[in-house]
């Protein structure tokens, strides 16, 4: 290797390491952009695993309990490939979420406190399992629920039960997807409370207004039905409360640190 090239490197490298302070409006714009383009390279290479991954867990799904009795059709000549494609797009996202939140991460870390950054750092495993239990969720528990009331209304109405294929996997994305978000709730308040945005008794302070948002939120993801509304509001009542007490423990976790710390300095 080349001197220049050594010379090359290491100023890159040292651009990077640069304190936030020290870095202009296009230092920013240029380090955004290196953190896109990693994510849009994860992306490609994910979207090709899941161009692969779709077929199967399609068929596994139509063979889920809940869904191996019911007659799939294509309504319209696209339906297999908007399914497909969609598919492999959805498990791609998912896929990416950490690399996703890593660059992030890795983007705003510069602005935070070394024992900042260690803590910040380890909400990322912590988010993605909540992103898989909120999916989990909705899939193994909500949406059994949810089209066996349906196909028991279908029933009692006397109607014969005809579902496209389209219809049915969006109806499965509208319900999980938002559910795997909505799990994030718990590690968003307790970064927020890391950072000192919000705290506990904020938290306390908003909680009907929090209530009234989630309950707007769950009738915008279910359908008009309210067992299946009572069904999702329940679970995000409790994860807010939980996020309260995370909020709490944190918060007094935080404040005895910043005390530590400065009778050490005194």
């Amino acid at each position: 290797m080349t001197t220049n090239q050594q010379t090359s490197k290491k100023k890159k490298r040292n651009k990077r390491d640069r304190p936030l302070e020290d870095m202009s409006l296009m230092d920013h714009a240029e380090e955004l952009r290196r953190r896109i383009f990693v994510v849009l390279a994860f992306f490609i290479a994910a979207l090709i695993g899941g161009f692969f991954l779709a077929v199967p867990v399609i068929s596994f799904l139509q063979q889920a309990p809940q869904a191996v009795d019911m007659p799939f059709h294509a309504f319209r000549l696209t339906d297999p490939l908007r399914v497909y494609v969609n598919f492999a797009m959805i498990m791609a996202l998912i896929l990416i979420i950490p690399v996703i939140l890593y660059q992030l991460w890795s983007f705003i870390s510069p602005g935070l406190k070394e024992n900042e950054q260690k803590a910040t750092l380890a909400y990322i495993p912590i988010s993605f399992l909540l992103l898989l239990a909120g999916i989990s969720f909705s899939y193994f528990i909500l949406i059994p629920f949810v089209m066996s009331f349906m196909s028991d209304m279908a029933t009692r109405l006397e109607i014969s039960e005809m579902y496209g294929i389209n219809e049915y996997f969006s109806f499965l994305f509208q319900l999980t997807i938002p559910f795997g978000f909505l799990f994030q709730l718990p590690v968003i308040v307790m970064f927020l409370t890391r950072l000192g945005i919000v705290t506990p008794a904020f938290l306390s302070k908003i909680r009907k207004y929090a209530y009234f948002v989630l309950l707007i939120i769950a009738g915008l993801i279910t359908p008009p039905e309210l067992m299946s509304h009572l069904l999702v509001t329940f679970p995000m009542l409790i994860l807010y409360e939980i996020s309260i007490a995370i909020s709490r423990a944190t918060y007094r976790k935080y404040n005895k640190t910043t005390l530590e710390k400065e009778n050490k300095e005194g």
